[in-house]
Order: C-alpha cells, then structure tokens, then sequence
C-alpha cells in the first residue's frame, strides 16, 4: 500500500463530522496553490531544503508535475530544460491543464508570463553548445527534467546561474529522471553516488541532505555542514544535495488503474527493471556486446593525472573533421598513453570555401613535438584537411575506417573485418587492467566520450572481430561518436613506449645526463 494510500484510508476512518473538518482544512490550507503535490515522496521532494534535488527512479512518480508545481507555486523566474527541442514543445502543455489556459504564452519562444512578477522559460538544449544560449541568464529554479538526458557540462554550466536579484526569493535546482540507460548519463550517478552508488563507502537516506563544494585541488569534496569552509584561504558556504526516489505507486493519476504499470511491465528486462524498478545501479552494467568495457574507461580517469608525465612529446592527434553547422571539429592529442583534454571546434566557425585550410590552421595550433597527425577521411570531409596540411609538412596520416585491416588481437590471434574493428579493439586492449602490469592509459573525464567509446559493440563471425559499423551506432544514439572517434584514432598510429613499466624520470635522468630526446633513449614503434 502507497503512502497515500494509507492516508487517505485513515481520513475514510474518521467519524463523518471528522472526515468533513480535515477535508476543509485542507482545502482552506491549499486554496492559494495552483498546484498540490501527492502525499509521499513528492510532497516530501516540494519542502525539501536541498539547494540541488534529484526526484527519480521509478517512471510515472510525477516528475515533471513536480516541476511545474514549483515553478507555479513558488519561484519567481523558472527556467525548465528538456535535452531535445522536440521534448520541450510538450512542456507548456502541461503548465495549461493546470491552470486551464493559456493566456501568457509565448509558444514561439517558450517563455509563459503568468504576471509581472512570475515567468516560465521552457526549452530544449539540444546540442552541447545550446548552453552557451542560457549564458548569463540568472533563474531562482533552474530544472532539468530527464536530467541523464543532459551532458554534466550543460548541467553544470547552466546551473551557474542558479540565482535571485531579490534577497528573499529561495534559489534552488531540480533535476528529475529515471535511472540512465546509456554510458552518457552514467554522470547523474556519479554526482549523487552518496544514494545511488551502491558502492558509496558513506551511503546516504533518501531525503538526507549532504553538502559538497569545491576542494583546494579544483575536485568536488563533501564537507560537514554549509560551513563556512576554507578554502585556499576564502570562507567558503557549501551547497546541499540530497535524493528522492520517486515511485508510480505515490501518483493516483496514474497507477489507480493500472494501465501504465502494465506498460511498464512489458518493457524488454533491462528497461524494465530502469524504469519500472528505478535500478540504478543496472546503468553501471554494459551492455550485451559492448566493445570496450565502461568500468575500463573510468579506471583510466581515474588514474588519470593533471598533467602528462613530465619530459613525455605530445605523440599523436586524432582528428574528426566537421561537415560544418551543427557538427563540430574534434581533436584529441596523446603524450604516449596520457591524452588530453578533448578540443572542440564549432562547426558554424568554418567558412565552407576555407575550411580545409581553417581546420588545417586549428590542427597547427594545436601541435606540439612534430606529434603525427591522424585525420579522419572516411566521410570525405577530411581531404581538403589533410592536403592543406601535407603541403605544410606536416607529419599526417589518413584513416578509413573501412578499409582492410592487417593486424589480429592479441590474446587469441582473430582477424579484424576492418580498419575501425581494429582500432578500437587495440584501444580495448591497452584499456584491460588484466594485462600484465595493468594499463598504462589516461583519459580525460569527458562524459561524451566516455558514451562514445562504450556505444559500440562487436560480434565474432567467420572467425572475424566485427565491430558494429559507425553508421548504425549514430543511427542508434541519434548523434555522431566524434569525441571517441578522435580518441581512438589518436591511439591507432604514432609513437607508443614499448616498455610500459620504465619510469618517465628515468629517461628525464638518462636525457639530462646524455642530452638526448626521450624519443632517442627509448625503444619505440610506430603501429
């Protein structure tokens, strides 16, 4: 029995003069909301005084109405995000049932002006650079609904602005979702594991406020209470976070019936226990098939350090052109097994008839140590690239995923089908932490790439490692995997240390006393 159950089962009980003075209290207490949330967890979510609430796991808990209620009842200036621009068209449909019109509405734009003091901005951030259009613009509830659907940059970023020009008026952000079903919202995790990781070593009660800022070495720290905290010598006030989890069993609206719990129940088992089951701790499971394991991937940013190793040559850049637009120019530089942060190059920056020479000038920029360069010319957008840098001199190699590969795996001798296959395979390989000596690489924490190079999967036919064609991976996720593309493609070609285990300031020793380069001193292959 639901907790509104139970409620409204002891109201039933009392004596009928009873029953009818508790159901006018508490119209009378309710009479100046727009909206009231259900008895439970999303009334329990409304008077939370966490500045930063997750209201989630199970599909069908009111999340979205949550949101509404809020921005309804009790903020000044709201600003509600679907990841998709389609999403967000249904928003303003639902703040009209409640009020039942819709004077106010500006559809062309989003923004519902319920007075002069009240204001609704919905929309979508559809690209990771739409959240450059919310730059600045300061909102007392900032929500983001299905927030594993968002980047934690655009989170982030976005959040930034989580702020009131009146004194009085609480500032606070909601998020709301269901456990992520892909490696790109694996982040929501991340920031509430204290009640999402099962693995937490300090595991938090649903509705138990925790507080965290940022520590002296730049990374997120939970601390005991909102302070003041000292950090690098400034008091500092900490932001509380909590969790609740949200059940289709609280919402009347929908679980009286039946019906949408037996839609919930058909999902395939892996949705269903997501969304039906709010499990979040599925999303820390790979999918069937899936080429490089995720818990790899975050064992490598994990050990990943702030800097490459000191007197390490930047090796090699993988580089995914832009078609232009929408679609941005990626570039990933390697120092051996250490990769940088990813750059990103927006599409719309490169003029059409310059745009070899553009992305030419961008690669140039951004090379350091005669590093190869690898460019994509699989879509044929890289050729005007990579002309433009051969004519410079530059030391550049085309890749084609397509094309055939030469080489077999390590640990049992198969062919590959392809180039691509091969790549990402050999990133596979450098990623095992089972190898001998575990592995050497670093990786940048970047959340789109860590959901490209875990979207891919793989099959062995004819006595062949095929991974799954780029083609229908983008077809599957609805974008292109240019970050991991990038990624792979840096690690395919260049120089690599044979003798992953020999220490970089051995070889600083050896060059201080022979005055020799590291690349002299130590024995390397070009792949």
């Amino acid at each position: 029995m639901s907790t509104l159950d139970e409620i409204l089962a002891r109201i039933n009980e009392l004596p009928e003069a009873e029953k009818e003075k508790a159901v006018k209290e508490i119209f009378d207490a309710t009479a100046h909301m727009k909206w009231i949330p259900n008895p439970g967890p999303q009334t329990q979510a409304y008077d939370s005084q966490a500045d930063e609430l997750f209201y989630g796991g199970s599909a069908g808990g009111g999340k979205t109405d949550l949101i509404m209620g809020l921005s309804l009842n009790t903020h000044k200036k709201t600003l509600i995000l679907r990841r998709t621009n389609k999403e967000a068209e249904k928003l303003p449909g639902r703040v009209e049932e409640i009020l039942g019109h819709d004077k106010g509405l500006n559809r062309s734009t989003g923004t519902w002006k319920l007075d002069d003091s009240k204001i609704i901005d919905m929309g979508g951030c559809q690209l990771e650079g739409d959240k450059q259009k919310r730059k600045g613009i300061d909102h007392d509830l900032k929500a983001f609904d299905e927030v594993s659907d968002f980047s934690e940059s655009q989170y982030r970023f976005i959040s930034g602005w989580n702020r009131s020009a009146d004194p009085k008026q609480r500032c606070r952000i909601i998020a709301t979702g269901n456990p992520p079903t892909v490696a790109e919202g694996y982040w929501v995790i991340k920031h509430w594991a204290a009640w999402l990781d099962p693995t937490h070593p300090n595991p938090a009660k649903t509705g138990e406020l925790r507080w965290y800022t940022t520590g002296e070495n730049g990374k997120e720290v939970e601390v005991d209470g909102a302070g003041p905290h000292m950090i690098n010598g400034e008091p500092i006030i900490a932001r509380s976070r909590t969790f609740i989890r949200a059940w289709l069993s609280d919402n009347p609206y929908l679980s009286d019936d039946g019906k949408y719990a037996s839609v919930l129940a058909g999902l395939p088992e892996r949705e269903r226990l997501a969304y039906k089951d709010g499990r979040f701790d599925l999303s820390m499971q790979d999918a069937l098939g899936q080429a490089i394991p995720t818990e790899w991937i975050r064992l490598a940013q994990d050990r990943r350090t702030p800097k490459p190793p000191e007197g390490v040559p930047m090796c090699a850049m993988g580089v995914d052109m832009t078609g232009g637009g929408k679609d941005p120019m990626i570039i990933a530089p390697r120092y051996d097994s250490w990769f940088a942060d990813i750059i990103e190059i927006e599409g719309k920056d490169f003029e059409v008839e310059k745009m070899g020479k553009q992305a030419a000038g961008h690669v140039i920029a951004h090379r350091r140590d005669k590093a190869l360069v690898i460019i994509d010319l699989g879509g044929g957008y890289g050729n005007s690239c990579f002309e433009q840098l051969k004519e410079n001199d530059v030391n550049v190699l085309g890749y084609k995923g397509s094309a055939k590969a030469g080489g077999r795996s390590k640990d049992s001798s198969i062919p590959f089908l392809n180039k691509r296959s091969e790549a990402i395979w050999r990133m596979r390989e450098a990623l095992d932490p089972s190898q001998s000596g575990g592995s050497q690489i670093m990786l940048p924490d970047d959340p789109e790439m860590v959901a490209d190079l875990t979207a891919p999967t793989y099959r062995i036919e004819n006595h062949t490692i095929r991974i799954e064609s780029k083609e229908k991976v983008c077809e599957r996720l609805g974008r292109s995997t240019n970050k991991g593309d990038a990624v792979i493609m840096s690690w395919s070609k260049g120089a690599k240390d044979e003798n992953s285990h020999l220490e970089w300031m051995d070889r600083k020793h050896i060059h201080n006393k022979r005055g020799q380069t590291p690349q002299v001193i130590t024995k390397r292959r070009l792949h």
